[in-house]
């Protein structure tokens, strides 16, 4: 009887395995939103840095987080540094490309929970004065991240981060305007 457990205990090991193996080395999660501003105003909030504390979801999820910058306060070349809880873990963002009220493309660097370098991206589209942000985060799942992503919806997960974000960031630019 214990030969017979093990044996599957072993299959069903190595079967997820081949499982986790076999999932797509690529990730994408993107999300949109409309803000009532001009894409100055909205292009302004996630250009610096610094303003990402009043609308970021992972600064409500350790707001004992301690953040430090680098380089210029916005545009290209500008970095933040964290260092946070078990839900905010460790990394840096560095944005590498920066196109007045139009594009932002940062490039993140995660070293805790799990390590990872991965882009996102900002895009905002005015129309009148109203602004159509998509935040896009991309990049390559290792071993790893195949096999928590099938315990764990994190296309879900991080798009939800996401909507959040994008709702506090709403919340913040329109009650500056």
């Amino acid at each position: 009887m214990l030969n017979t457990i093990l044996i599957l205990v072993a299959i069903a090991v190595t079967l997820f395995f081949i499982v986790a193996a076999i999932q797509p080395s690529d990730f994408r999660v993107t999300r949109t939103g409309t803000i009532s501003a001009p894409a100055s105003a909205v292009f302004a909030q996630v250009n610096d840095l610094q303003k990402w504390e009043a609308w970021s979801p992972w600064a409500k999820l350790d707001p004992e987080a301690k953040n430090s910058f680098e380089g210029p306060t916005s545009g290209t070349g500008a970095m933040m540094r964290w260092v946070g809880n078990n839900k905010v873990g460790q990394g840096s963002m560095t944005i590498i490309e920066s196109r007045t009220d139009d594009f932002i493309r940062f490039k993140l660097e995660f070293l805790k929970p799990f390590a990872a370098t991965n882009t996102a991206e900002f895009t905002f589209n005015s129309e009148d004065d109203q602004t159509t942000v998509t935040w896009t985060m991309y990049g390559k799942n290792n071993f790893m991240a195949k096999a928590i992503g099938l315990i764990m919806n994190c296309e879900k997960m991080v798009g939800g981060q996401f909507e959040e974000g994008l709702a506090s960031l709403k919340s913040v630019v329109e009650e500056n305007m």
